[in-house]
C-alpha cells in the first residue's frame, strides 16, 4: 500500500494508485484534504496537460506545492490509467482521479 507522509502526518495511503513517471497518483477519496491549501501555482507538461499545485500544511509547517492533480489531462495521459478506472471511487478516469504525491525527503517539492 502506497502512503503519502510528511512531517509525521499521513496525507494519503491507497493501494489503487497509479504510478506514473515514478509518482504515486493517490485516488481522491485517499487524500486527507485537511492538510492542504490550494496553491496559486500551474505548470504543463506537454503530454499531461496544465497540474493545479497544492501546498501541503501539518503543524503549521509548510511544503509549497508538494501535492499536485491534472483537473483536465490530455488524452495521451487519461488513458494512461483507463484500465484502473473501475477500481477508482471517482467516476473519472485516468489522472482525473490522481489528486496528489508526496515530495522527496528533504525537498519542497517532487518531480512531476
Amino acid at each position: 500500500m502506497a502512503k503519502a507522509i510528511w512531517n509525521g502526518a499521513t496525507l494519503a495511503e491507497s493501494d489503487r494508485c497509479q504510478v506514473v513517471e515514478g509518482n504515486q497518483y493517490f485516488p481522491p477519496d485517499a487524500v486527507r484534504r485537511e492538510y492542504l491549501r490550494e496553491s496559486a501555482t500551474h505548470t504543463t507538461c506537454p503530454w499531461k496537460g496544465v497540474a493545479s499545485y497544492y501546498d501541503v500544511i501539518v503543524n503549521g509547517e509548510t511544503n509549497r506545492d508538494a501535492g499536485w492533480y491534472y483537473p483536465a489531462p490530455k488524452d495521451a495521459a487519461a488513458s494512461a490509467g483507463s484500465s484502473r478506472q473501475s477500481r477508482n471511487t471517482s467516476s473519472e478516469s485516468g489522472l482525473r482521479s490522481a489528486m496528489m504525491s508526496p515530495s522527496a525527503p528533504g525537498s519542497g517539492r517532487a518531480n512531476r
